[in-house]
């Protein structure tokens, strides 16, 4: 589930800042700081392709799950997730529906694109203007090398409470989602390319025969 979370989260951030311009913040961010730098990031953005590395920390310090992939996102607000290792899942969003594809269980839910977006945060790269409309946005300091940008949503219902945004040079490279448990999920971003040519297929996906499918959905195969 956290990886489904990190999934859309990742696209609500993406779709926000593609959406409106940078200009909608209510005061010019100060040249350097972590939303000057998140506006420069996402300004012009159409896609992203980027490799990541993910881990959960429990509340007493212990990493509970570690996973790696690779994300694409593209305007407006699909996007795809395959995580590799033990235990392989993709996550696509075709601008309608919301496709989890767990390997190991040969099973695949499928869900209403929409209303799982609005319980998230990424789809906020796309459009950081919008980002005042949906959390308090303050600066967060600086670690590591990396300028912070802490989010906290207005609907205290959201599955996060509080989220960071790490940049360097004008790139993200962290974002770290915590629930209202103290749960915490982080992603590192390396190899990040802004507006690559991305295959519309990334952003189709068919369940494989002899799968489960849960949800609502109708599966249309083509015929031989």
């Amino acid at each position: 589930m956290t990886r489904i979370l990190s999934a859309i989260g990742l696209a609500l951030l993406c779709s926000l800042s593609l959406t409106l311009p940078a200009a909608a913040q209510q005061d010019p961010a100060p040249p350097g700081s972590a939303r000057a730098q998140l506006n420069t990031f996402s300004a012009g953005l159409e896609a992203l392709h980027a490799r990541f590395e993910q881990q959960v920390v429990s509340t007493d310090g212990a990493v509970s799950d570690r996973s790696s992939g690779e994300v694409w996102l593209q305007r407006p607000q699909r996007f795809r997730w395959e995580y590799g290792g033990d235990f392989p899942e993709v996550v696509v969003a075709d601008g309608e529906r919301l496709w989890i594809y767990d390997e190991a269980l040969e099973q695949v839910t499928v869900e209403d694109q929409t209303a799982g977006e609005l319980a998230s945060p990424l789809t906020l790269l796309t459009d950081p203007g919008r980002l005042d409309e949906q959390f308090a946005v303050s600066e967060a300091g600086e670690a590591d090398g990396l300028h912070l940008l802490e989010l906290r949503a207005h609907d205290a219902e959201g599955d996060f409470e509080r989220i960071l945004l790490g940049l360097r040079d004008n790139a993200l490279e962290l974002m770290i989602m915590e629930d209202a448990f103290g749960l915490r999920t982080e992603l590192h971003f390396r190899d990040v390319e802004r507006n690559p040519t991305v295959d519309p297929a990334r952003f189709t996906f068919t369940p494989p025969e002899g799968v489960d499918v849960i949800g609502d959905v109708t599966i249309i195969r083509p015929l031989n």
